[in-house]
Parts: structure tokens; sequence; C-alpha cells
């Protein structure tokens, strides 16, 4: 039986979409076809034709999501409504209940979400069936440059450019952490997609002009056990603020969507 070959749109052609591109184009992962890119910005040299999202949304049965969160929240549920399904790279939009519910409640089109950046997504699923947590904690650290905001103040920015050491530069939920860093900190949103509550995760945002590597540090406790996910990933050389991992995230999420790889279940 010959299998269906999923036509595959990627939206935003920076460190997660270009790799994600490339793969597609050069034919390494079965069952799915780069079909089209979509970026506000005039591209050269890509594989496959430049489009508009509304051109995307018709000659696409998939697109992947490498925008950023205001896409999500602009376009997420228009694109699920005209019948084409989303995998979503930045999961700091569905921090917003509003936005969540819209996203989810929208079809005919399916959404799915990448872990990217983080492990124990499974574990910490799993174990919202035996009651949920007591408490979770993450700290992100990462380098100063890629955690700085328009929004912080002249003392923030002077703490972290000068810093010799750790510097905590922002402490809260799940839900208030990914809108202050939108494109740093969308592991803190998918910890709580994972849980269940972004009000339950407490997250410290640590700028360090030590940090080689960024470092995710999940701590969950319940009745049913404790739990401490530590990962150190090498940033993406072209966009510091990404991890290197995080598009090969996404490929294994295409892959598991279009059924061209075993998986443990």
């Amino acid at each position: 039986m010959q299998r269906t070959v999923t036509r595959v749109g990627v939206v935003g052609w920076g460190a997660i979409g270009r790799t994600v591109g490339q793969v597609l184009a050069q034919g390494r992962l079965a069952g799915a076809e780069l079909t089209c890119v979509v970026d506000n910005r005039p591209l050269h040299d890509i594989p496959v034709p430049q489009a508009t999202l509304e051109q995307a949304i018709e000659e696409c049965d998939l697109l992947v999501e490498a925008a950023g969160q205001s896409f999500v929240r602009e376009w997420g549920t228009r694109v699920l409504e005209a019948g084409t399904d989303l995998l979503v790279a930045s999961t700091g939009a569905l921090t917003d209940d509003e936005a969540a519910a819209k996203l989810l409640a929208a079809g005919p089109g399916r959404v799915y979400f990448t872990g990217g950046a983080v492990g124990g997504i499974d574990l910490l699923q799993a174990a919202r069936g035996l009651g949920g947590f007591r408490s979770v904690r993450l700290t992100t650290t990462k380098l100063p440059a890629t955690l700085e905001q328009p929004w912080m103040d002249a003392e923030l920015l002077d703490r972290m450019r000068t810093a010799t050491g750790p510097v905590e530069v922002m402490r809260g939920t799940a839900r208030d952490v990914p809108v202050k860093f939108p494109r740093s900190t969308n592991v803190a949103a998918t910890v709580a997609l994972a849980v269940g509550d972004p009000d339950r995760v407490e997250v410290s945002v640590v700028a360090d002009p030590a940090a080689v590597r960024t470092r995710h540090v999940i701590e969950a406790d319940g009745d049913h056990g404790s739990y401490r996910f530590e990962v150190d990933h090498v940033p993406d050389p072209g966009n510091p603020a990404t991890s290197r991992i995080v598009p090969h995230a996404v490929l294994r999420g295409l892959a598991a969507i279009t059924g061209t790889a075993g998986q443990i279940l």
C-alpha cells in the first residue's frame, strides 16, 4: 500500500524553520515533503517557492510554526478552521487561557505541540493521572544578551551586562514568564502544558555570562514521586536564543504525525 505524503509548509525561515525545511527538502523524512515557505521577508536561495500564508493554507496539509508566539495568537485558529493542521513550536502562546481555548477548540484542522528544548514531558503528563504535583519548578539559565527585553529598566540591563556570575532577571509562573520573554522561554509553557496548570509552575530566569550552554532544570514533587530533569543545550550559532536541538524536536514531531518513525507510547 502506498503511503500518503503530507504536504508541509514552514512558517518562519529562521534558525528553526530553516533546519526543518532543509531536511524536508532533501527528502530525509519519508512521508513528508516541503511545499512552500512563508516569511514576511523576501527570501533567496530557498528550496521551494515562497508563499503567502493564504496560499500555504490552501496548498498544504500541515504548517510548521517557527515564527513566534504572535503568529500562533493571530493566525492559529484561522489555519485550523481552514482544515489545515498546525504544529506549534512557540508554545508560549498557550499560556493565555483565552487564546489556548480558542486554538484547542478550532477545527477541522488538528493542532500539535513539540516539547522543543526540554525532556521529561511524557513523564510529567503521565503523573497528572496520579493526581498532579504539589510543586513544579523550572530554572532556565542563558547568556545575558539572549534575555534582554524592551521592558527591562536601565538598572536591570546594567546588572545583566556587567554581571560576573548568575543574575536572576525574573521569577514568576509559567503564565507570566513566556509573555515577558517571547523568544526565550517556550520551555516554561511546554512544562505548563504537560502539568496542566501554568500557575502551578514556578519559573526562575537566570542570566549567566558563563552560560556557554543553555540550561533547563525541572523539579517536580507529588505524592506519587519526585522528579528532576536537567538539560544543557548548545545554542544555535545563528540565533543563541534558540537551542540547536529544537528543530530536531520539531522533525521528530513531524515523523510521529506522519507515521514514519517508531514511537515509544
